[in-house]
């Protein structure tokens, strides 16, 4: 009777991407008592490993990782003439360190974080009464940013109402120039549809016919 071996009863992979087989000729290594000629196996199957990945073979990067492979596919009990140090199984299970992430949080996803931060850093500084130019670009900009996120153009008054609630209350910042923004933002719509509009009227119409004799007299004729 056939013995079945099925991969799920063979032990498992340290490195899958090799394969078994170059995994069975690595545990083939451990049972050669002789430490010469197990070191020059050890090459033989350094070789077989880089054919693997020829492109990277002859790279001295390459074959120190290959090196290290062999070690950890053996589980570290591996003993030959290494040309690199040999690592150990506590220098590769070092955890990386935690990541600390920011953690400061904005009120409006929609105008982004570095609206806020001018804000307030604009509010806070001596001359925030004198920023009106600054004030009114962050609002243009404000509103560009709305009408992508909302589809619309906010009014005045919301802007304003953002403008204080990012800041956390009192802005100490001339907030009377915002309030003609949008005004302006419909003058200059309507004044471009009364210009196409008058475009339209003047090249629309058709051109008058001129009377001449002839045709009162062909009408005349007619009658």
């Amino acid at each position: 009777m056939i013995k079945k071996n099925y991969n799920y009863t063979r032990r498992k992979l340290y490195i899958p991407e090799y394969g078994r087989h170059i995994h069975e000729m690595v545990d083939s290594l451990l049972e050669i008592e002789d430490r010469h000629e197990r070191t020059r196996q050890a090459k033989a199957v350094i070789a077989v490993m880089g054919n693997l990945n020829p492109t990277l073979r002859d790279t001295a990067d390459f074959k120190h990782k290959l090196w290290d492979h062999l070690f950890i596919m053996s589980d570290f009990r591996l003993d030959v003439d290494s040309p690199y140090v040999q690592p150990s199984r506590q220098d590769l299970m070092i955890s990386p360190q935690k990541l600390h992430y920011p953690q400061t949080r904005f009120i409006f996803k929609h105008y982004g974080k570095y609206v806020q931060q001018f804000l307030r850093n604009m509010s806070s500084s001596k001359r925030a009464g004198d920023a009106t130019r600054e004030v009114v670009n962050v609002a243009r900009y404000m509103r560009t940013k709305s009408f992508e996120y909302n589809k619309e153009h906010p009014n005045n008054e919301v802007i304003i109402r953002d403008m204080r609630v990012m800041v956390g209350g009192d802005t100490g910042l001339d907030l009377a120039a915002v309030r003609n923004i949008h005004s302006d933002y419909r003058t200059n719509n309507n004044g471009a549809r009364n210009g196409k509009n008058r475009k339209q009227q003047r090249g629309g119409g058709r051109k008058p016919q001129r009377n001449n004799g002839k045709n009162s007299v062909r009408h005349s004729a007619h009658k």
